[in-house]
């Protein structure tokens, strides 16, 4: 019997990150036939030509789609989508997959679901049902949702709201996220490796910075980032991580204000285009508090009883444990938000942060259901209405 083609698409380093123990299933299992559709940012020296780390990590990249123009504007940003949906077409009209699976909700992976969708392929859909909507992936999120065959979400909250948009409860599966996967999996560096491995050496205080624009604000990051460096001056004794961010609108002020502020701190401060997972992880491990935007800090990093200052609108929605703090976007904000976090009383209730995402074992769950259910009429879908659940 042949094996089942199942074809996985990534575009960000982060996102791998996360897909990388499903990939590892899904190649070790007999039953299936690994593919792997590479775009976006893994493909733009710009962003460290992260395709590498998948090929080192021993998987074979069966098609490369090109899709980033240098620009980050919003006309840059909607061309690229374009060119991204006829390059999926060709790679899906070659590798004819039996099921495509994209997790999130970035602008390459709209691309990749729009081409799955004409093609008539099954596609399987990690991480629906989230909210942040302070950015254009929240339309991106449900719209794949509802292009989508199979869902694998985090929690069950998100797949209430999946079947809420109409989607048949039978194929929404609350299987955890895939970021704990890695914590689960990985060896983390120590403290001598983790700075032998970028560079860089740590002081009693230790920030990790991670900053991505708020794509539905009108408004430049300038004046945002600028209040937070004038909150992170406000602890000179502090040193700081910056990860730089994603192509998204206005990623490129974001990454040059980083490289002009770690200019001046060369002491205290370093800037790392793509840490990768180990190293990323082993960052969150041993800093003191993860600072800004990005999901991690509400996902991944409650797992290492560590504190999260969530900064401004980008995460609005999500599901937060009691380890994340939330402000507004104001040095004020930020400064009494961090010495919140390091407080006594705060760092007692850390222990016992309810860890809602699952129990590491997600990658095997979607790799079981990958290759036991039944394709037969997947692709014909009828609304399910909520009346009916």
């Amino acid at each position: 019997m042949s094996r089942r083609k199942i074809c996985v698409v990534t575009g960000t380093r982060a996102e791998y990150g996360l897909l990388q123990w499903l990939m590892r299933e899904i190649q070790d299992d007999p039953r299936l036939h690994l593919q792997i559709i590479v775009t976006g940012m893994h493909l733009s020296p710009e962003f460290g030509l992260t395709y590498k780390t998948i090929e080192q990590d021993g998987f074979t990249i069966d098609e490369k789609v090109e899709m980033l123009l240098s620009s980050d504007s919003p006309v840059g940003i909607a061309t690229s989508i374009g060119v991204a949906t006829i390059g999926f077409a060709n790679a899906f009209h070659r590798l004819k997959p039996d099921i495509v699976v994209v997790l999130g909700d970035r602008y390459e992976i709209l691309a990749a679901a729009q081409a799955a969708m004409v093609a008539r392929l099954p596609l399987a859909h990690l991480h629906g049902g989230e909210k942040t909507e302070g950015l254009i992936d929240e339309a991106i999120r449900h719209s794949v949702t509802k292009m989508s065959h199979l869902h694998f979400v985090s929690t069950e909250d998100y797949r209430r709201r999946v079947i809420q948009l109409g989607e048949d409860p039978s194929r929404v599966y609350n299987v955890g996220a895939m970021g704990i996967d890695q914590i689960r999996r990985l060896t983390l560096l120590s403290k001598e490796a983790f700075e032998e491995a970028i560079g860089f050496k740590l002081g009693q205080l230790n920030f990790l910075v991670t900053y991505h624009p708020v794509t539905l604000n009108e408004e430049s990051p300038a004046e945002h980032l600028q209040q937070l460096f004038q909150a992170l001056d406000y602890f000179p004794e502090g040193k700081i991580i910056f990860t730089k961010p994603n192509s998204d609108t206005d990623g490129r002020v974001i990454a040059q204000m980083i490289d002009e502020y770690v200019c001046l701190n060369q002491s205290r401060a370093i800037a790392v285009t793509s840490l990768g997972q180990l190293r990323y992880l082993s960052a969150i491990q041993h800093c003191d508090i993860v600072l800004g935007n990005s999901s991690s800090g509400l996902i991944e990093v409650p797992y290492f009883k560590k504190p999260t200052v969530n900064i401004g609108i980008r995460q609005q929605g999500r599901l937060k444990p009691g380890s994340v703090i939330d402000c507004n976007e104001s040095k004020e904000d930020i400064i009494a938000a961090i010495k919140k976090a390091l407080t006594p009383a705060f760092q007692e209730s850390l222990r016992t942060v309810e860890l809602p995402f699952g129990d590491g074992f997600a990658a095997v769950k979607v790799k079981d259901i990958l290759a036991n259910i039944e394709l037969e009429g997947i692709v014909m879908k009828s609304f399910y209405d909520l009346g009916d659940y």
